[in-house]
């Protein structure tokens, strides 16, 4: 199975500063791009350990002993470490979102080019689909979803619509399409459909709560100077990784000591990176990463 070339593949591998003899982890394996690159860096002592919890990246296992696939979600990260018999590693890489696999996977349900089934599940175990959301979700959940993970004003109509619209269930990405027709301006229809079904997908995997349970586990899990390198490819994404290497926390503020001084368990290393013009060329999925990096100051 095709998988496109991996985004911000050299500065992401470069932005964990590898010690050869070091662990590592790469929680989207996907196909393997960053994994390849990361193996190259490292001793014969050294250690990978990937996850992916979609069925058909267990095709792409690179055969080295250095390498371990997990077939789990990584929101379960220092669960199946330690399965591994790992408590501490040297860097974690993270490239979030849906894989370019999986947009072109026509049967999988993610992209609006083409018509199926609908779907969305990262991982076929997942008991609610895309079709569970939109012909079972109340209008006010809908709404909400479409407001928070869409960010579209215009939720609150485009739910009802769907909901009137369920007499006859809702099967299919084109009938989803027809549905919210009236929502999608001429000059702009790309842009809304991929921002309703962005908030759909984001329900079915829930991606950003995953995200979350991922990044509290990663204090715990990095080594004093170790590294995480992080690529996000929307807003809330992206909100999150920066909220939580500035922090810590997604919300509010961490407490002072009497001194004023904050203790945070990271801190950034030099700016947030995008891809160049060459690469966005040449991959145009490229176009909205987002790349931090942040290093473990205590532990």
């Amino acid at each position: 199975m095709e998988y496109h070339n991996p985004v911000l593949l050299k500065e992401t591998v470069d932005g964990l500063n590898i010690n050869p003899d070091g662990v590592y982890v790469d929680v989207t394996f996907g196909g393997g791009g960053h994994s390849k690159e990361i193996l190259s860096r490292l001793s014969e002592k050294g250690r990978l350990f990937a996850f992916d919890q979609d069925e058909d990246a267990l095709n792409n296992v690179i055969d080295d002993e250095r390498f371990t696939l997990i077939h789990e979600n990584f929101r379960f990260i220092k669960r199946f470490l330690r399965f591994h018999g790992v408590r501490k590693v040297d860097g974690i890489l993270g490239d979030f979102g849906v894989s370019s696999h999986q947009f072109d996977e026509a049967g999988r349900g993610f992209s609006i080019r083409f018509d199926a089934e609908l779907d969305m599940r990262m991982s076929k175990k997942m008991k609610t689909s895309a079709y569970d959301v939109v012909n079972g979700y109340s209008e006010d959940a809908l709404r909400r979803m479409f407001s928070v993970y869409g960010e579209l004003t215009n939720a609150k109509a485009i739910a009802a619509t769907i909901v009137a619209s369920r007499e006859e269930k809702i099967n299919t990405i084109e009938e989803l399409k027809t549905v919210v027709s009236k929502f999608l301006p001429q000059h702009a229809e790309h842009k809304v459909l991929a921002k309703i079904f962005q908030a759909i997908r984001i329900e079915v995997n829930e991606e950003l709560l995953v995200i979350e349970e991922f990044l509290l586990q990663t204090p715990e899990l990095l080594n004093k100077g170790g590294r995480l390198s992080l690529i996000s490819y929307h807003s809330l994404e992206d909100r999150l990784v920066k909220r939580f290497i500035r922090s810590g926390m997604f919300e509010g503020e961490p407490e002072k000591d009497f001194y004023g001084n904050i203790s945070v368990p990271f801190k950034k290393k030099g700016k947030m990176i995008v891809p160049s013009l060459e690469e966005i060329k040449i991959n145009n999925r490229a176009r909205s990463a987002k790349l931090r990096i942040a290093e473990r100051i205590e532990n």
